[in-house]
């Protein structure tokens, strides 16, 4: 059968864990045992360059030279001691990967010998040439100057025998090409703008961090399988395959028990990274068969960020130790859940405060609710730019796919704290709530005693919903950067709450009593983005309708929401906060127009090429097979040829209109393709691939997904969905 002779290709292995003297231990008796963490700073590095570091990494001072140089004495001997041999400054280009160029400690010294070394220069600043990242024409390829610097606020770590120094990556002219640069400005924007609502209600917060918990969805696939299928190999997702008979529809796959060898694979990534500080919480079994989950707990969000991207490298390498491969694409199988990476999002002060938490007393729930109604504003004036932070070619295969949120904008908030908002929005004096929905708020002039939560709903179909102490932002693609939306909302909170500092600090001028002063505008506000609020199914055409009877903009196709990011008003926003300029913000457009181009181009060219040279030449042998049969009944019993044939002179004239519309449908496909790879306008090559080319592949895909019901399971030359999803 096909199965067992793709299986045929490798083996599937058993092997155990990378260390299995861990597998005895708790996970506290190695947790960051590979990373540069501050116990051990103090172990290798003085007090003073420990203090100065520590004050680089809590309060954004610049590190001198000096301290610089035993900061990298103290990480090269702790690197050494865990046998590292090289050194590498590790980031995030404009790719969706991570970069790394790798340099040896070991120097040779002029007439024999060697030494090891490493200097202060090279932790805080290199020149790795990168000319060939994406860079949206802020540098040309024969200008190769490009530098990385060290983020001291992200720990440095060891991977393979290399030490690897979390950096950014910005052009010789200063602009980011990279994703950490701009978060780490939007990071300082929100924090100062936050600091200074805080100091409403508390004198004592100087420190605001931005704190992110990710949850990466995945597909598994046996190596063997992936092996024998170019689309997969290729494009990360299936351009072409018949749904399984029974894939998710009994929903007996989702938290349901964990194959053995999939298990084995989770142990194995989650031991290197808990090795590496990650602070993996929760693993379970996803919607769709072979689709999985982890999940850490809350970080800082830069250093969230860098975990996320670290572990997906981890999980691929393991992956391959393990005969499998990881898919973070996110819909590499049609007919079934895609893939996200839900961003949960919130805001802790240096006090321990989790400003998006309801408290206990009418300060702390002034506070939350002055919190909670700026992050809706900001959602509603800014929720295009939102949505457009998360578009990619990839993700637009799962968007409004009856299983993510749809390219439209909208917040939940939940039948409690909806209420809530009503009540102030009313000018309500006091509102008990039922038993039922475990909650009582009383309002009053100026000031609001206690809120109870005992839980809080969740609307799966909400990009932006709140889930009791943080908003979950839903619409994240798996394979994206946590980085690109995390820059856009932080960004436009920081906006948000330097606008209502402004507008209560007016009040405040007119005598109107502080608590006073912010709830008037906390009304304001509710009332202004009521329309963005939304409680209902996201997924539904009734709230597509809906949102557009409302005015909330939604956006109709990939180009469509690049453009967004470079219109003047998005440029003005960020340029104000200092995120972006806008030369940055027109390469980024440029980047992004040409990844679109790139791919369906490269998915085009893998299913033209399957189409022609393995599909209709398999299904031609079929016909003919089929044609010596309906030969070899009319001469053995010519008396009953007529009803017996019958039906397979159906199957060839089926065969042959599937192929027929395979080859012109390529062929129209090709031509597209040629014509818009003549235009030198990026912008009108972007739409002309999404809206002439690509709709090519899904015509394609629709003939040879016929053909796959129809020719000899023997003959077929891919591995089927029912093969591919299905780990043993």
């Amino acid at each position: 059968m096909a199965t067992l002779r793709f299986k045929a290709l490798g083996e599937i292995s058993r092997r155990e864990p990378i260390e299995p003297e861990l597998s005895d231990k708790k996970i506290s008796d190695y947790f960051g045992a590979d990373v540069f963490d501050r116990e051990k700073m103090r172990q290798y590095i003085s007090k003073e360059a420990y203090e100065s570091l520590c004050d680089a990494i809590d309060e954004g001072r610049r590190i001198d030279r000096k301290i610089a140089n035993q900061v990298a004495q103290g990480m090269k001997t702790w690197a050494m001691e865990k046998g590292a041999t090289h050194y590498s400054h590790w980031f995030q280009p404009l790719n969706d990967s991570t970069a790394e160029k790798h340099d040896a400690f070991f120097e040779p010294m002029w007439g024999g010998g060697s030494f090891e070394t490493f200097k202060g220069e090279l932790l805080v600043q290199q020149e790795p040439d990168a000319s060939s990242f994406p860079n949206g024409g802020l540098r040309n390829t024969f200008e190769a100057r490009g530098y990385s610097a060290w983020d001291p606020s992200s720990p440095a770590f060891i991977l393979d025998k290399t030490l690897c120094i979390p950096s950014i990556f910005i052009a010789y002219t200063g602009e980011a090409l990279d994703f950490k640069t701009p978060l780490l400005k939007s990071l300082t924007a929100v924090d100062k703008a936050a600091v200074e609502v805080c100091q409403y209600f508390d004198k004592d917060v100087d420190k605001v961090n931005v704190t992110l918990g990710w949850e990466q969805e995945y597909f598994l696939v046996d190596e063997a399988l992936f092996l024998a299928r170019p689309d997969l190999m290729q494009t990360g997702r299936t351009l072409m395959g018949h749904i399984a008979a029974k894939d998710q529809q009994l929903d007996d796959h989702y938290f349901g028990a964990i194959p053995d060898r999939v298990l084995e694979f989770m142990k194995d990534f989650e031991q290197q990274a808990y090795r590496l500080g990650i602070p993996l919480k929760t693993r379970h079994n996803e919607v769709a068969p072979n689709q999985f989950e982890c999940a850490p707990m809350f970080e800082e969000a830069n250093i969230a960020v860098d975990h996320n991207t670290l572990l997906m490298t981890i999980m691929r390498r393991v992956a391959l130790r393990h005969k499998l491969r990881v898919l973070f694409h996110e819909k590499p199988f049609l007919g079934v859940n895609g893939s996200g990476k839900h961003c949960n999002w919130s805001l802790c002060t240096n006090t321990g405060v989790n400003l998006l938490a309801p408290g206990k007393t009418p300060k702390n729930n002034i506070q939350f609710l002055a919190f909670f109604v700026n992050t809706i504003m900001a959602a509603h004036k800014f929720g295009v730019l939102f949505m457009a932070s998360i578009a990619t070619q990839s993700n637009s295969h799962r968007l409004g796919a009856h299983e993510a949120p749809p390219a439209v904008m909208s917040v939940f908030t939940g039948s409690t704290l909806s209420a809530v908002l009503d009540s102030l929005e009313q000018r309500v004096s006091e509102k008990k709530m039922t038993p039922d929905e475990k909650t009582e708020i009383k309002l009053d002039i100026g000031k609001i005693p206690n809120i109870l939560l005992d839980n809080t709903d969740r609307n799966r179909t909400s990009p932006f919903a709140f889930t009791g102490n943080r908003f979950e932002f839903r619409a994240t693609g798996s394979s994206n950067n946590c980085a690109a939306p995390l820059i856009v909302i932080n960004t436009a909170i920081a906006e948000q709450l330097t606008q209502f500092k402004e507008e209560v600090d007016k009040l405040i001028a007119k005598g109107i009593k502080k608590d006073e002063a912010i709830l008037q505008i906390i009304r304001k506000y509710i009332i202004e983005s009521k329309n963005i609020r939304f409680e209902g199914n996201g997924y539904s055409a009734e709230w597509l309708r809906e949102a557009a009877e409302r005015g909330i903009e939604s956006i109709g196709s990939v180009p469509d929401a690049f453009k967004v990011s470079v219109r003047k008003d998005a440029i003005a926003l960020f340029e104000k906060h200092g995120i972006f300029n806008e030369a940055e913000l027109h390469a980024r457009y440029e980047i992004n127009m040409e990844n679109l181009v790139k791919k369906i181009q490269i998915e085009s060219r893998v299913l033209a090429d399957l189409a022609a040279n393995h599909i209709v030449p398999t299904a031609i042998r079929y016909q003919n097979i089929l044609i010596q049969n309906v030969k070899g009944l009319k001469d053995i019993l010519p008396d009953e040829y007529a009803d017996m044939a019958a039906e397979e002179i159906r199957t060839i004239r089926k065969i042959a209109r599937y192929v027929k519309a395979i080859r012109e449908n390529t062929y129209h496909m090709v031509d597209a393709r040629k014509k818009y790879n003549a235009m030198d306008d990026i912008v009108a090559r972007a739409t002309g691939y999404s809206e002439e080319v690509q709709p090519y592949l899904d015509k394609i895909r629709h003939d040879i997904d016929k053909l796959e019901l129809i020719v000899d399971d023997e003959l077929w030359p891919l591995p089927k969905y029912r093969e591919m999803m299905s780990i043993n």
